[in-house]
């Protein structure tokens, strides 16, 4: 049985007259271009350490298989925002585990998607967790909730946005989770 220990964050935009060629070229800006990637659900390993992104490739091989969660989105519309997020949230018990979301929307900011994504993961925690809240409020007050709780430790995101290319191209975004042993 293989449980991730070590986890780092990334993400990168790409841009080709060709679909393929644009998400290698996001893959390539993510430096994660040279692995078989196989993308997982959405949770967060009970223990895993976040690591850098330098730190997360020292172990890596060129064609080895690993495990991502992974966000992706695409366009070839002159100016259309895109964005691809991955939410995280952590809860502060460290025997249980968290959850990581995906987003990708077409039209919202880097920010907006980000803050979406993060309150996703927070909702999907909170609810496993039991914490009472109401999922029709701003992400701002479900995380003021989620952290006064105390059973939620912490949340962010990594958010790769970008305008369609003016001329057409296909532009994709990418952000990845990517999960080591």
């Amino acid at each position: 049985m293989y449980v991730p220990k070590k986890i780092f964050f990334t993400k990168g935009v790409g841009k080709h007259k060709e679909y393929l060629a644009s998400f290698e070229l996001a893959l390539r800006a993510a430096k994660i271009e040279k692995f078989n990637i196989v993308t997982v659900s959405s949770i967060f390993p009970t223990g895993c350490k976040k690591i850098s992104v330098e730190e997360g490739l020292k172990e890596l091989q060129p064609g080895q298989i690993i495990h991502a969660v992974l966000a992706r989105n695409a366009t070839n519309e002159p100016n259309r925002m895109i964005a691809a997020s991955i939410g995280v949230a952590i809860p502060a018990d460290k025997t249980m585990y968290g959850y990581l979301s995906e987003h990708h929307p077409y039209g919202s900011t880097g920010q907006y998607a980000g803050e979406y994504a993060e309150d996703l993961a927070a909702s999907m925690l909170a609810t496993t967790l039991g914490i009472d809240f109401d999922p029709d409020k701003a992400w701002n007050e479900k995380e003021q909730v989620f952290k006064m709780s105390g059973k939620i430790v912490r949340t962010f995101n990594i958010t790769q946005s970008a305008r369609g290319d003016k001329h057409g191209l296909w532009t994709t975004v990418v952000s990845a989770a990517i999960l080591l042993p």
